[in-house]
């Protein structure tokens, strides 16, 4: 049938409002959003807090909390006030609406529009800009600490007569109170100048006046406000051309007053600082005059002087008055120059010294032994021997050790202090038999264990002589006995929960596996189920809060890696890219070297951090770069010394230089957070050295700044350059080296961080520069700089490495060790200075077989255009010194022996043949047990290696005493040890 409703037919669909079982869902849903957003903002602040606590460093945490909320609020408050208060203002002075123009009728739609919204408007334009604005100031907190806590530097500027912390402490938070000031201003009158058109106080079309009296006059003071704010900015712009940097010379980071600011910018900016200041006062006066007239012009002429006195002014200045005569006109401020950059980055007193290059002493005997005094060549790489270390050392595939080993001193069994080759056991998940959260947080959580070798010294088989080795570690590098878990590592960096009812994996020996609690000090405790909600929420793993490997005495411990610990506590210091590990009072801690700087030190040249300590070895190995909390700096100071306890976490800081202002600034903003430097304790002392990120900035500036005269400096003839890395081909600077050895003005050796200079765009030597890194010696930090003759060409490090390469008989030595699969790489290119002349000296490794891990086969050494290149230093060094011949070339030198892994045997006697087939067979069974994990089959089988080895060693030593006695040989060779010409020559060792 027909609709005769003319409605719809069908069942009618209210629709309405949501039931109230729907509502309270939605808001119970809504409730439960906005808590766990609370909670998870509240598990960050909660995790840092606890942690802070834990290190015994929560006053840094609260100090930076409280710093940062103060800042937040004052200046959140302000902005919102300031704009706030200026839309109230003109909104207060809008003018009564009459005759509506086209213009205002459409304007009035909006006005009715937000008309029930006008307070709710107002105060969230006000509240968005104060917490961006509040944000922003959160950010200076540095700066804000150091300007209240800032100390005087006791040296004035050369220009203003002011003292240095008004430049590095005052000057940086008066532009920061300005910035802020101009952002205040600006959107204030943005807001009040929208607020005044919406209701009718500006107009653009309509007819009569644009501008009301009142929006006049209210506009008119805060145009006057910024004009008053920008006089200011003139005036500090004064004080700012101390600290401003420009391109002169080459050099883009120059800083510090040259003439044409001294003699135009300076007086130009006096200037305009008082026509700003009548422009103000004339946008004042508008409030009586009630015209844009006089402030119009006043603004106008304002920025023609700023066009004519502060910018085309100068540049006649430097065009017609400078650079016909540069060279006298700048020379006054290059020197002022030249004194704070020296002064800022500590090279002052940079001792630099003619030094012929080239010996004239004629005794090769004399040179012979004075060669052993000269220094302890370091044959032992550190920055290339760690797979050496992790094949020979590592014991289980869960342990590992870093890319760079380091180079500390220690003292021999002899007594003699030695530079010594270092490294940790440290945990490597990568390597752990089976992935879990178990295995992974609570079962493998430590490494374990120092091992060390000679620096100097190697085996036959050219591995490293340990001092210090096996696990658990023994051997002679300190009397006593140590804690040797290693719970804090460059390499550790993930979470582990200890001290719990799960049980940790210590280490593994013959018997089996060991297990172990940790008892230490550090971590957080678990125990509290509020930390561990906060842990599962911050860390995203929600087991840690219902897992029942967590109990009474359960602590997590994270921020596990060494330099991250340092900067985490110490906010405020730039951390140097190499901290290394050394036993002290029996523990295991890592030394942290660690800076203060400064970006506004007067008159003192900028340099880039990240670019000056970049090297080879950086660019290798990013976990050796600078931690920088400014990357451009002009001051710099090694002014803490940090440790790390391995086993512990504990983090303490120590006062190194008791003289820096920046540090005791530092020092009274966050009180009770470094030690004096009467703390450390002498064996502490002894393992402290001169740091590498220092050095290698400290020779950036001497390739320009080891003059100190302004017309040497502006002519450009003495500029230097630190060489590319000449052992690589990855166009990075050499890195400096650690190496015991003596300047010619020392009476013995001294532990020394090295390096040496080349001219700009050549190859050739221009210096050689080392600084005492013996931290308890009178001489520590003395920079000397041996400076070669400019009429002669001393060979540098990248002319030194091609003749060893370009030698025919060492191109063919170098040949036979590349045979098969092997690969050759070269060490630390030492050099020394010896008698006038230079001696350098470079290990040669040779990475050969499956294995892969290089071990030292040669070395070459230079001295005075004669090369060697043998089988160890003492013969390389008699060889350049006429002691002894050159060693022939040998077929056998091109399949080196890798230790552990035995060859087929070189002799023909009968029972040195049978150990190492014994050794074979040894090695053979440790690598299957290796692979099936059956730890206690693999010390059994190294075990019978090591006895094997043994027993081939002493039978081989035997025969070679019967041979030296003319006793017929085991295998039947002549005495003499010549085979019957008519045989079949020997093969090379077949690797197995």
């Amino acid at each position: 049938m027909p609709d005769r409703g003319g409605g719809p037919t069908g069942p009618r669909i209210r629709v309405g409002r949501p039931s109230r079982r729907v509502r309270t869902l939605l808001m119970t849903l809504g409730i439960l959003a906005v808590l766990a957003m609370v909670f998870i903002m509240f598990a960050g602040f909660w995790t840092d807090w606890l942690w802070y606590r834990s290190v015994d460093y929560s006053s840094v945490f609260t100090t930076t909390l409280w710093t940062k909320v103060g800042l937040f609020l004052v200046f959140g408050l302000l902005m919102a006030a300031s704009v706030g208060v200026n839309v109230w203002l003109a909104h207060r002075l809008r003018p009564p609406l009459s005759a509506m123009s086209l213009e205002q009728q459409n304007l009035d739609r909006y006005r009715m529009g937000i008309a029930p919204y006008k307070k709710w408007i107002l105060i969230g334009v006000a509240a968005l800009v104060g917490l961006i604005a509040g944000a922003s100031a959160a950010g200076q907190w540095r700066t804000w600490l150091q300007w209240v806590n800032g100390v005087p530097f006791g040296k004035k500027d050369p220009q203003f007569g002011l003292d240095v912390s008004f430049f590095t402490f005052d000057l940086p938070w008066y532009r920061f109170l300005l910035g802020f000031g101009f952002a205040a201003v600006v959107l204030s009158l943005i807001a009040a100048a929208l607020t005044h058109y919406l209701y009718g106080g500006l107009r653009v079309t309509s007819p009569g006046g644009r501008a009301t009296a009142a929006a006049t006059g209210h506009l008119s003071v805060l145009l006057g406000v910024f004009v008053t704010l920008k006089a200011i900015a003139y005036w500090l712009d004064r004080y700012g051309l101390a600290v401003k940097s420009s391109d002169f010379k080459s050099t883009d980071n120059w800083t510090g007053l040259r003439y044409v600011d001294a003699n135009a910018y300076l007086p130009a900016k006096t200037i305009l600082f008082f026509i700003a200041i009548i422009c103000a006062v004339l946008f004042f006066a508008t409030l009586w005059r009630r015209t844009w007239q006089l402030p119009m012009i006043g603004f106008g002429l304002m920025v023609l002087s700023a066009v004519l006195i502060g910018g085309l002014y100068p540049a006649i200045v430097q065009k017609f008055q400078v650079q016909p005569n540069e060279q006298a006109k700048e020379a006054p401020y290059v020197q002022k120059n030249l004194e704070a950059t020296t002064d800022a980055y500590g090279i002052a007193d940079a001792e630099v010294t003619d030094y012929p290059g080239k010996s004239e002493e004629t005794d090769s005997a004399k040179l012979r032994a004075d060669a052993d005094k000269a220094a302890s060549m370091r044959m032992i790489d550190p920055n290339v021997v760690s797979p050496t270390f992790q094949q020979l050392q590592q014991m289980r595939n869960y342990y590992g050790f870093p890319a760079n080993l380091d180079v500390d001193r220690y003292k021999g069994a002899d007594g003699k202090e030695q530079d010594t080759v270092i490294g940790l056991r440290e945990l490597d998940l990568s390597g752990i038999p089976k992935h879990n959260w178990i295995n992974d947080h609570f079962r493998y959580t430590h490494g374990y264990g120092v091992v060390a070798a000679k620096g100097t010294e190697a085996t036959a088989q050219g591995s490293p002589v340990f001092t210090e080795s096996d696990l658990p570690s023994k051997g002679d590098l300190v009397p006593g006995d140590y804690e040797q878990r290693i719970y804090f590592g460059e390499k550790t960096t993930q979470y582990s929960i200890v001290g719990g009812p799960q049980k940790e994996i210590d280490y593994s020996d013959d018997t089996g596996e060991k297990t172990t609690t940790y008892k230490g000090g550090g971590g957080v405790n678990l125990s509290n189920p509020l930390n561990r909600a906060a842990y599962a929420v911050a860390f995203g793993e929600p087991q840690i809060l219902y897992s029942g490997a967590i109990g009474e005495g359960s602590k997590i411990l994270y921020n596990r890696v060494p330099k991250e610990r340092v900067e985490a506590v110490a906010p405020w210091l730039t951390i140097d890219g190499d901290a290394y590990p050394a036993i002290v009072d029996g523990r295991v801690q890592w030394i942290v070297d660690a800076y203060t700087t400064t970006n506004g030190y007067p008159y003192a040249s900028r340099t880039t951090l990240g670019d000056t300590t970049a090297d080879s070895l950086t660019e290798r190995n990013n976990q050796r770069a600078v931690v920088a909390q400014q990357n451009q700096v002009n001051y710099i100071r090694n002014s803490v010394k940090a440790t790390v306890d391995a086993y512990s976490g504990d983090v303490k800081l120590y006062q190194w230089d008791t003289q820096d202002p920046v540090l005791k600034t530092w020092m009274k903003a966050f009180p009770d957070t470094v030690q004096p430097k009467s703390e450390i304790s002498q064996t502490l002392m002894d393992h402290l050295r001169y740091p590498q990120d220092l050095f290698k900035v400290q020779r950036e500036l001497l390739t320009r700044y080891h003059v100190d005269d302004a017309d040497a400096f502006l002519s450009g003839s003495e500029v230097w350059q630190v060489p590319d890395d000449p052992t690589n081909r990855s166009g990075k600077a050499v890195p400096p080296y650690y190496l015991s050895m003596r300047m010619p003005d020392q009476q013995a050796q001294e532990f020394s961080l090295t390096t040496t200079f080349t001219p700009r765009g050549r190859d050739n030597l221009s210096a050689f520069m080392a600084v005492n890194a013996e931290a308890g010696s009178k001489d520590y930090g003395k920079i000397s700089i041996l400076k070669m003759p400019s009429a002669s060409t001393i060979d540098g490090p990248k002319q030194v490495q091609s003749k060893f390469n370009s030698d025919t008989a060492i191109a063919e030595k170098i040949r036979l060790l590349r045979g098969g699969d092997s690969e050759v790489e070269y060490g630390n290119l030492l050099t020394v200075p010896l008698d006038g002349g230079l001696l350098y000296a470079e290990p040669v490794y040779v990475r050969g077989g499956g294995l892969k891990y290089p071990l030292l086969r040669r070395v070459l050494v230079n001295y005075d255009g004669k090369t060697a290149f043998e089988p160890t230093l003492e013969k390389a060094l008699n060889v350049v010194f006429g002691a002894e011949k050159p060693s022939p070339v040998e077929p056998g030198e091109q399949e080196p022996e890798q230790p552990g892994e035995p060859t087929a045997p070189p002799s023909e006697n009968p029972t040195v043949k049978e150990a190492l087939q014994e050794a074979q067979k040894a090695f053979d069974d440790g690598q299957q047990a290796m692979k099936d994990g059956d730890w206690k089959a693999y010390g059994d089988a190294q075990k019978k290696l090591q006895d094997a080895l043994q027993r081939a060693e002493e039978a081989q030593a035997k025969a070679n005493r019967d041979e030296a006695e003319g006793k017929p040989a085991e295998g039947g060779k002549p005495a003499d040890g010549k085979a019957d010409e008519s045989a079949e020559p020997e093969k090379p060792a077949e690797r197995t």
